[in-house]
């Protein structure tokens, strides 16, 4: 199982607008083959906007080339990705 995890900062002001986007982006990735589970985190601390991601799956593969391949991608991109600054890295770890 490989877990995905990234760091996402949100522009200022823009936290709330997120988290609707969010929620409705949320089913684009559960419904992909190798999803497992996933988690969206907010920062309790000093960093306003600052959420962490977390994405289980069963393989790499399932990430960077099923969902990253997808049309449900396209539409996780349109929905999510103009609210980042910086764009966020995203690394996978494997799990035993």
């Amino acid at each position: 199982m490989i877990l995905e995890i990234a760091i996402l900062q949100v522009v200022p002001g823009r936290e709330a607008a997120f988290e609707a986007a969010f929620a409705e982006a949320r089913p684009l990735i559960a419904r992909q083959k190798g999803h497992v589970r996933n988690a969206l985190l907010r920062s309790v601390e000093s960093r306003p906007g600052r959420y962490l991601l977390q994405v289980w799956w069963e393989t790499l593969t399932d990430h960077t080339e099923g969902f990253r391949g997808s049309a449900d991608y396209q539409e996780w991109k349109r929905l999510l990705h103009h609210f980042y600054d910086p764009f966020p890295e995203v690394e996978h770890y494997a799990l035993d």
